[in-house]
C-alpha cells in the first residue's frame, strides 16, 4: 500500500533529484507543499523536513477522468520526501491500492498499474 525508500541524500538534494526524475518520466510537478515551513509558520515547532510534491501526467489524468470523473478526488498523485530519525525517505501511497478501493474498471486498473510503475521509477531515480 505504501512504497517508501531510504536515501543517503539530504531532503534538499533528493527534492532536486525528484524534480529531474519527474520530468524525465514525462510527468510534471503541479505544486510543492513544505509541511515543515507551513507548520512552523502556524506556530508549531515542527523539526523534521517534509515536502509533498503533487505530480501529474496530463494524458494519464485525462484518461482517468474520461473514464471515471469522480476519480478526480485522487488526483494529482503525491510523492513525499521527509526526514525521520536522521534518515531521508521518499515515498507514496501506491495508486493501485487507492484506485482498487474506488473503481472496479479494468481500464482504471491498467492505468493504475502503469502509474504505479512510473512513480516507483521516479522515486528510485530520486533516491
Amino acid at each position: 500500500m505504501k512504497y517508501i525508500v531510504e536515501s543517503e541524500k539530504s531532503v534538499q538534494q533528493a527534492s532536486i533529484d525528484l524534480q529531474a526524475a519527474v520530468t524525465n518520466n514525462k510527468f510534471g510537478i503541479l505544486h510543492t507543499h513544505d509541511l515543515q515551513a507551513t507548520l512552523n509558520k502556524k506556530g508549531f515547532a515542527f523539526k523534521n523536513a517534509c515536502k509533498v510534491f503533487e505530480v501529474c501526467n496530463p494524458k494519464i489524468a485525462n484518461d482517468v477522468l474520461t473514464s471515471e470523473m469522480d476519480l478526480n478526488m485522487l488526483l494529482p498523485c503525491r510523492i513525499s520526501i521527509w526526514e525521520e530519525n536522521n534518515q531521508t525517505k521518499i515515498g507514496m501511497v501506491e495508486p493501485t491500492a487507492l484506485l482498487a478501493l474506488l473503481s472496479n474498471s479494468s481500464e482504471i486498473t491498467n492505468i493504475a498499474s502503469e502509474v504505479n510503475e512510473i512513480m516507483k521509477k521516479i522515486i528510485n531515480e530520486a533516491s
